[in-house]
């Protein structure tokens, strides 16, 4: 007997299904990873706003007198 047949008949009705990643929680650890990425890119996607915010309101503004500096 195989390992793998071993597993499947351990597991039963589990077999091939993802495991969660707490046992209340309907949310597997692929998602979990996705949900990761996707916040990640998103925070760099504001630091980059961030920072274009920054050198148009620091640099470009005053330069058309937008904002009198003194």
């Amino acid at each position: 007997m195989g390992e793998a047949k071993r597993r499947k008949s351990a597991l039963g009705d589990k077999y091939g299904q993802e495991s969660r990643i707490l046992p209340g929680i309907p949310i597997t650890k692929s998602q979990a990873e996705q949900f990761v990425k996707l916040t990640s890119r998103g925070a760099w996607i504001g630091i980059g706003i961030m920072i274009t915010t920054w050198f148009t309101v620091r640099f470009i503004g005053p330069a058309f007198g937008w904002w009198e500096v003194y």
